[in-house]
């Protein structure tokens, strides 16, 4: 069974209030870490690699501060994407990811500020429809993701 990144990251196996906490919601950390498979590394990718969607989720990670994240993200890169991962790089010359990491960027740090203009760019730029679908499911799954580890982390912190 692959890693349950939420548990792990949020330091379920060292803190007892943790653990019980995330005991007393078991269904919810199932459904998660199911979510993590079908958004993270799927069956069948599409047109969303799944380097790039580990790519995207560290860069993600990176824009909300959260290095352990970030870092079980960049894990998994090679080289040729590592650049898209992280927000401080020159916007790549490829049309395609410098339309997705602008939406990355937009919805992780301004998501009341994202129009349908914005996801028309995202066409403009390639993307076919399902793949701007999956790019959604990982923008929102990567946060909602930290939103979770915060949570319990601070649970963690106040037992």
């Amino acid at each position: 069974m692959p890693i349950d990144v939420i548990a792990a990251l949020a330091g379920a196996g060292a803190n007892p209030a943790i653990a019980a906490a995330m005991a007393g919601r078991a269904e919810l950390m199932a459904a998660s870490q199911a979510n993590y498979q079908a958004v993270i590394a799927p069956d069948d990718p599409g047109g969303l690699s799944y380097a790039e969607r580990l790519a995207l989720a560290c860069r993600i990670a990176t824009l909300n501060g959260d290095a352990g994240l970030a870092a079980h993200y960049r894990a998994g890169l090679g080289d040729d994407l590592a650049g898209i991962a992280d927000p401080a790089a020159a916007a790549p010359a490829d049309p395609r990811l410098a339309a997705m990491l602008r939406h990355v960027d937009l919805v992780t740090r301004r998501p009341r500020e994202a129009t349908r203009a914005d996801i028309a760019a995202l066409a403009a730029a390639g993307l076919a429809t399902a793949d701007i679908v999956r790019l959604s499911q990982v923008i929102a799954f990567v946060n909602y993701q930290l939103r979770v580890i915060a949570g319990l982390r601070l649970i963690g912190s106040a037992a």
